[in-house]
């Protein structure tokens, strides 16, 4: 009995410890969570506003007047502060005139031409590093004693301002630049240039490149075109350049050639059409396939592959155009043509594929443009197709 007694009450003892701290773990928690609520709504308070102490000895963005020569602190600010730092020494050293260049001076000439930055964005980090190696050269070759010139440009690029300016036209007008009209045009390709270089300019100026302002230029100003149109009648003059057909990269939009770099070339899926042309003895037919169809109207030849044994009784045939009636002969061609893809046939079109028109030069192939300027089908493509776009035609 007393063995049992002493067992509860062990049990009893135990119970109430568990109770108790059970008790405390609460009352932390409870603490905790109190401590929580009251920096919570201590961060939420705004910080009442003190007056900071601020040393006149240090200096700050406002010290100089504009123009004038920095004025210095007495001491060096113990945090470093790019703003107040950096500013007024500009102004100064444009308006001392420290960076143009003497004309009249016998000292050895050291010029550089900043590469004209285009004017359809703002500088980025590559400007700044052209920048940074251009300005050491030209600040050393001046305390060398040379007559140093850093002449200042800017691109208009062309057409790549061009698309930028009728994206903002459309976006603004619902109207295109041929709407509006050139002179129209010009007036808005202008008020974008004067925009945007000016953005450049004083990008040029943070950076503290020491450049001639009063040499400043633009390619399309009335000097450099003058000079450009000088040296392109020069040139055509002396025959290096000339007219005449050439296969290009060409924007249907805003009907203009368009250079290499500036094409994107995305990987796209279309249909594979397959079509016969027949020979024109009567003896059978070739099997051709493409994705634009639409560009057979353009068609001068059809080529094989020399090995090909399926073909080689075709050699010197010819096939017949089923629209205009035209006789395409069928050529030889190792490079362009393999055997193993498709038919081993393969239509040839010099006026609208680089490869074709690569053949064509070197086959003595009619070169057919099918397309007017703004992507239609010519009336070289027939009566039946003219004046359809190239993608109802196909």
């Amino acid at each position: 009995m007393a063995e049992a007694e002493k067992k509860t009450a062990t049990e009893m003892e135990r119970k109430l410890k568990k109770e108790e701290k059970a008790k405390e773990k609460e009352m932390k928690r409870q603490k905790a969570s109190e401590k929580a609520k009251l920096a919570q709504v201590k961060s939420a308070k705004p910080k009442p506003v003190t007056d900071k102490k601020i040393n006149k000895d240090e200096e700050t963005p406002s010290d100089t007047p504009p123009g004038e020569k920095k004025r210095l602190s007495s001491q060096m600010a113990k945090q470093y502060n790019p703003s107040a730092v950096e500013t007024s020494w500009y102004e100064w050293w444009e308006r001392s005139e420290f960076f143009k260049a003497d004309t009249k001076s016998t000292k050895p000439k050291f010029v550089i031409l900043l590469p004209p930055p285009n004017v359809t964005g703002v500088l980025h980090i590559g400007h700044a590093l052209t920048c940074a190696v251009q300005d050491t050269l030209i600040r050393y070759k001046r305390m060398s004693g040379y007559n140093a010139l850093w002449l200042p440009g800017f691109d208009h690029a062309g057409i790549a301002t061009q698309d930028v300016v009728d994206k903002d036209l459309m976006r603004e007008t619902g109207k295109t630049s041929r709407d509006i009209g050139r002179e129209e045009f010009l007036k808005k390709a202008w008020k974008w240039t004067h925009k945007y270089s000016g953005t450049i300019k004083t990008q040029l100026r943070r950076l503290g490149s020491s450049l001639d302002w009063s040499r400043e230029c633009f390619t399309m100003d009335e000097e450099r075109s003058k000079a450009v149109v000088e040296a392109f009648v020069r040139l055509h003059k002396e025959g290096v350049i000339y007219r005449g057909d050439h296969l290009v990269n060409w924007d249907c939009f805003s009907r203009t050639a368009r250079s290499e770099e500036e094409i994107d070339h995305p990987v796209e899926f279309g249909l594979m059409t397959s079509f016969a042309y027949p020979l024109e003895d009567g003896s059978g037919e070739v099997v051709v396939a493409t994705t634009r169809v639409e560009t057979m109207l353009g068609d001068t030849a059809v080529a094989v592959h020399p090995d090909d044994a399926r073909y080689k009784h075709l050699h010197t045939k010819f096939v017949v155009h089923p629209f205009n009636k035209r006789k395409l002969p069928i050529v030889c061609d190792a490079d362009l043509v393999d055997p193993e893809l498709g038919t081993g046939c393969v239509k040839i079109t010099p006026a609208h594929e680089q490869k074709d028109y690569e053949l064509g030069k070197l086959h003595h192939l009619e070169a057919v443009n099918i397309f007017t300027n703004d992507g239609k089908i010519n009336k070289n493509g027939g009566s039946e197709f003219e004046g359809m776009q190239r993608y109802v035609a196909r």
